[in-house]
């Protein structure tokens, strides 16, 4: 029963999310692509441009999905892209700082004023109030995953799940990116992360490369969207994976320094993680942002050579 409840409440997360994202998609309105298209003729401006769309639409799955679309109606290219990943990657660590905040005294009248917006019948209100109905139902996921951190960890199989998770650091990665890849959402991912820290059923650097593997995982989605939408379509979906795989391998010997700075950054481990999630995407995009054009050749040269 306890894991029915869970997994209902991961559904009701990334249904929050889902809700959230099409209610700020819906007040951005196709402006947003435009606009995409038109900043993007720099990596550093890919960068800016990646970092303010993610934090729009609350997903870096997303926007990938939107850039790989563009591409493949050619109103972007593939150099483009770089720079949009890079800022992906940071954009979308806005959501996991945003569910580190203590709003549950809220949540009720904030699901009554979502409520009441939406039955205005009209679309700019409308819109608001599936945000705000997305953000109630992303923190009431959020609680429940947390509540239910410890019921989950006295089932047997799930104890011995999280005291191998704790063993190995590659099982952690691994685990990250299997269930991110299966629940396609990385800050559903974190969300559940944060739940566990905040109940002590997991340590913090336990924590931090079942994070990294997330941002594996969440490769997925851009691989699917780019099958059958053209060359550099699909080699933006294998940038988006090498620059996350290269990232998360890096700072794989890392894992304890993250955490240690972490715990300087601050007391609550739920925003530790968020925290962490943060400095290792800004980081890892800060780093690659000078050598985006030579990576972009080095994809081309991969994937396909007879194209150059």
């Amino acid at each position: 029963m306890v894991l029915i409840v869970f997994i209902l409440l991961i559904c009701l997360f990334i249904f929050g999310m889902s809700l959230l994202r099409k209610g700020l998609l819906n007040l951005s309105g196709d402006s947003l692509k435009i606009w995409l298209t038109k900043v993007t003729d720099a990596p550093w401006k890919g960068v800016i441009a990646g970092i303010i769309v993610t934090c729009i639409l609350q997903s870096s799955s997303a926007v990938m999905i939107i850039a790989i679309g563009l591409i493949a109606a050619r109103m972007l290219t593939f150099p483009q892209s770089i720079g949009i990943i890079l800022g992906t990657n940071i954009g979308t660590t806005f959501t996991a700082e945003l569910i580190t905040f203590d709003i549950e005294a809220f949540l009720i009248p904030l699901m009554v004023l979502a409520i009441l917006f939406l039955f205005t019948g009209k679309k700019k209100p409308q819109s608001i109030g599936l945000v705000l109905l997305g953000i109630s139902f992303l923190f009431t996921a959020m609680g429940g995953f947390e509540y239910l951190a410890g019921p989950l960890k006295e089932i047997g199989i799930i104890d011995q799940f999280l005291l191998s998770l704790k063993d190995s650091y590659l099982l952690s990665v691994l685990a990250g990116a299997v269930i991110t890849g299966i629940i396609q959402s990385s800050t559903a991912t974190t969300g559940i992360i944060m739940g566990f820290l905040s109940h002590g059923a997991i340590e913090i650097d336990t924590g931090v490369a079942i994070l990294l593997g997330s941002n594996i995982g969440t490769c997925v989605d851009a691989l699917l969207a780019a099958i059958g939408s053209g060359r550099e379509a699909r080699l933006t979906a294998y940038a988006h994976i090498w620059l996350n795989v290269i990232g998360v391998a890096a700072f794989f010997p890392f894992i304890g320094v993250l955490s240690e700075w972490g715990t300087q950054l601050a007391t609550s481990a739920d925003v530790q993680l968020a925290h962490i999630s943060v400095l290792f995407n800004v980081i890892c995009s800060i780093l690659v942002l000078p050598f985006a054009e030579g990576f972009g050749k080095l994809i081309i040269r991969i994937h396909d050579p007879r194209g150059t």
